[in-house]
């Protein structure tokens, strides 16, 4: 046997080795630490108002808080559509946990483990602390006639309502699970399939109306405070909290019961500054999270980072000495939960596996004639291919850009006049706005960081710049009128170069 032949049969073996080991538990990735005090004091863009940006916990307290068990979940479905016998069935169902690291021997595996995750609920019951919330019990309300008329959600094609799932965590109690990943990133699509990750659809604000009007007398003290953990802003206070303590029940419901699906009051946000949902299908890219460009993204671990803030890390964080959870009493890690660092991981693994539905826009002699407005407009200085996104920051309309910023992150000097509200007014207002993909806006709806546009047709409609403009997405309660600032790019288009461009947007 040759020297060469030896070389050759080594490269072979190992080559055989690595491969049983890739498919016969081999695959070890590498999982990031999710809470390093020193990265997750430089995680975050800073506030615009810089001395309340958060501070978050220790390592020492987050890696007290007790891991979630994820338990098998069973589908939801609208009342018309549901199976008969089904939930006499789900009372017969023995509890089981799903997750089990151990068993996890291929990125596949992985992935497949991170579905599961993303489709965990965080919570069970009502979207507020109605009676039947705290009390843990069975209330199978999304299978109610008043729930389903009030809040219209849309339904597969399966006859599922793919935002909520039944959990069974002792047998023969069923509970709502609410506020997974999947809740706010999950679309209907018109002709009934579903894609996750995408922009969701469900009308989240309308199911929050639903349940504060659904309470009970005796929660509404209760109800304020968790109001004032999702929205309070310590150096803002807007007309929402203008004699809060004397509030009703309607007047916390009221600002939210219009907002459409694709739109979100999300916790650090608040009424007066309603979010567009976005899209996580290709979040891996974008080097800035949220429309406020909040958190850096360098990696799967900074991924990981925002996933453990979303599901209730933030509200422990001290925002210039207001902390969102101690509404609630003093911090006890042991009354709160979290994801393992394994689960996130997975999680972040199955984001990166998304990929868009098929695209049913051809790329014809319109789309061609777009391409040429997009290019000659100079669309692609802001929108650059092939993310169709610069991935930089553009300050918004009275915010002044510190000098150190200009050296630390991607800042793109430009401000496109949009509503500050978000930028200036929240606990996730950085004072900028990031510059959004253009890829999938053909799935999406509701344009503009705060979703005040329903169609791209309307968001290059000159009208919306006028005073007596009706918004066809989110606009504030009582508005009927109101004009639509900012970013006026494309809108001094003819109506041929208008119709092409947005032909051109929906190939993406």
């Amino acid at each position: 046997m040759t020297h060469w032949t030896k070389i050759c049969l080594l490269l072979l073996f190992c080559s055989a080795s690595y491969l049983r080991a890739q498919t016969a538990g081999g695959y070890q990735p590498a999982i990031p630490k999710v809470w390093d005090d020193t990265v997750m004091d430089d995680l975050e863009v800073p506030l615009a108002r810089s001395e309340y940006s958060p501070r978050h916990v220790p390592a020492s307290f987050y890696y007290q808080i007790p891991v979630r068990e994820i338990y098998k979940s069973y589908p939801v479905y609208h009342p018309d559509r549901e199976p008969k016998g089904y939930i006499d069935w789900l009372r017969s169902r023995d509890p089981e946990i799903v997750w089990n690291a151990a068993k996890l021997t291929t990125k596949e595996d992985w992935i497949r483990a991170g579905e599961t995750v993303f489709d965990a609920p965080l919570g069970y019951g009502s979207l507020f602390l109605t009676k039947e919330r705290l009390a843990d019990v069975e209330d199978l309300y999304v299978r109610t006639p008043p729930f389903i008329s009030a809040v219209q959600p849309p339904v597969s094609a399966d006859g599922t309502l793919p935002f909520f799932r039944y959990v069974v965590r002792q047998k023969g109690a069923i509970h709502v699970g609410i506020l997974a990943c999947a809740m706010c990133h999950t679309r209907v699509m018109p002709d009934g399939s579903v894609v996750n990750g995408a922009q969701g659809n469900f009308p989240f604000d309308k199911a929050m109306a639903f349940a504060i009007r659904s309470g009970a007398a005796d929660t509404i003290a209760l109800n304020r405070k968790l109001a004032r953990v999702l929205w309070f802003t310590p150096w803002f206070e807007p007309d929402y909290f203008a004699g809060f303590d004397q509030k009703k029940y309607e007047d916390l419901a009221r600002p939210l019961a219009d907002h459409p699906g694709g739109v979100l009051t999300r916790d650090g946000s608040g009424p007066w500054a309603p979010i567009q949902v976005p899209d996580l299908i290709g979040v891996v890219a974008r080097k800035y999270l949220d429309h406020s460009g909040l958190q850096q993204n360098r990696g799967a671990g900074d991924l990981m980072r925002y996933a453990a803030l979303n599901q209730g890390g933030d509200d422990l964080s001290d925002f210039g000495g207001y902390v969102p959870a101690s509404e609630f009493g003093p911090l006890d890690p042991k009354q709160v939960a979290r994801y393992s660092d394994e689960q996130l991981f997975a999680l972040a693994q199955y984001l990166d596996s998304l990929r868009p539905p098929p695209n049913p826009n051809p790329f014809d002699a319109a789309a061609t004639a777009g391409k040429t407005v997009f290019e000659h407009q100079g669309c692609a200085g802001c929108h650059t291919p092939p993310l169709y996104s610069n991935n930089r920051l553009t300050p918004a309309v009275g915010f002044q850009i510190p000098q150190e910023h200009r050296k630390k992150y991607e800042i793109f000097d430009v401000a496109v006049g949009t509503d500050p509200a978000l930028a200036m007014q929240t606990r996730r207002g950085t004072g900028y706005y990031k510059v959004p993909s253009l890829r999938g806006v053909w799935y999406r709806e509701y344009f503009g960081h705060s979703g005040s546009c329903k169609t791209l047709e309307d968001w290059f409609d000159p009208a919306r710049l006028r005073d007596n403009y009706v918004p066809t997405g989110a606009r504030p309660y009582g508005v009927k009128t109101q004009a639509v600032k900012g970013h006026e790019f494309g809108l001094r288009l003819s109506a041929s170069e208008r119709t092409a461009l947005i032909a051109f947007l929906k190939t993406l």
